[in-house]
């Protein structure tokens, strides 16, 4: 299953970390199964924030500025993209702060 997230992770990243792929989707759990919930809305302040305070804060350890610069970096990165798959999303804020040795 973390094969499929990592051809979407590919799109936006080269040399892609797949035990870091996988331990986000394990992070994720439940949450890939809903339709809804698989997906970041950037454009919706609310669903910014619980991206800041969940995975940034608890998972990565980040202050809420750094946070929420990453996360909309990670937006604009995928910009193009209608869906933004969470998985890439948290895999995009997690490379572009350095935190990725905190995933696996």
């Amino acid at each position: 299953m973390a094969a499929d997230y990592s051809a979407d992770v590919k799109k936006y990243a080269s040399n892609v970390n797949e035990a870091a792929v996988a331990a986000i989707v394990k992070y994720c759990g439940i949450a890939l199964r809903n339709q809804d919930s698989q997906y970041v809305s950037m454009t919706d302040p609310a669903e910014v924030k619980r991206v800041v305070d969940g995975f940034c804060a608890k998972k990565l350890g980040l202050d809420a500025k750094t946070a929420e610069a990453a996360v909309l970096a990670a937006g604009e990165k995928m910009k193009a993209d209608r869906t933004k798959h969470r998985v890439t999303v948290y895999y995009l804020i997690a490379e572009a702060t350095g935190t990725m040795a905190k995933l696996v």
